[in-house]
């Protein structure tokens, strides 16, 4: 059993969207893993095998319990049964109390794809009649995390929380530089690509810090959510 589970369409989502919360969690000792879905070999610049490094080196940064890829295929995942009992498969392994995963909508298409092939997964992993087994063809548990949280990425969503990340800022943007491949490089001969300008870069900590100003800390990260958001005491929403 884990605390979190961190879900990306790519390699990098997840460091672009809560990389800044999940090196706050480590370090409060909370126990996080990444899966990524597919291993990117569509995007424009770099191929799987660099990706896989780089996602490797990030992980490494980021002091996250395990690292794990679907090998979905990039670009043309669905969100059918074959593709959820997989991520069910994850869900009842590591028995995560929080998920994240994408954005709700954004301009890569496998985003929003991504964002409900996991919230769907994560009701029906918590349906018993629904049977899967792990590695080893041992039956696994019906598990249900009890909170999805969906990060932001490309497109401007108001967040119905944010989490404060102050103190982690550099660690999330450490994290995001290991994928040298994908972001502004200005020594890079190969293409250009909406995400490897610095304008894009400096967009994701400008962002960071935007959420931070916004909540009077230094910086934060937003996430939606499709259930209501709840404390047992006000005094958890006072700083």
């Amino acid at each position: 059993m884990i605390d979190i589970l961190a879900f990306g369409a790519h390699p990098d989502d997840v460091e672009l969207g809560c990389a800044g919360t999940i090196a706050m969690s480590v370090a409060q000792g909370k126990s996080v893993v990444i899966v990524d879905l597919t291993q990117g070999e569509l995007g424009t610049r770099g191929t799987a095998d660099l990706r896989r490094q780089e996602a490797e080196k990030a992980a490494a940064l980021l002091k996250v319990k395990q690292r794990e890829n679907l090998a979905f295929k990039d670009g043309f995942f669905a969100n059918d049964s074959a593709h959820q009992l997989k991520v069910i498969q994850k869900i009842r392994e590591y028995k995560p109390e929080i998920v994240l995963c994408n954005a709700l909508k954004d301009r890569h298409i496998d985003h929003g794809k991504a964002n409900q092939l996991v919230n769907d997964a994560c009701f029906l992993s918590g349906l018993a009649k629904i049977e899967t087994s792990d590695a080893a063809g041992q039956m696994q548990q019906a598990w249900r995390p009890k909170l999805v949280l969906e990060y932001i990425q490309w497109d401007d969503i108001i967040p119905n929380i944010v989490v404060d990340i102050t103190g982690y800022l550099d660690n999330k943007m450490e994290a995001v530089k290991a994928y040298s491949s994908q972001f502004f490089d200005p020594n890079s001969e190969e293409d250009h690509t909406p995400i490897s300008s610095e304008n894009f870069l400096d967009s994701v900590e400008y962002r960071a810090r935007n959420f931070g100003r916004l909540i009077g800390t230094e910086a934060g990260e937003g996430f939606t959510s499709r259930q209501l958001l709840s404390v047992d005491s006000l005094d958890t929403l006072i700083r």
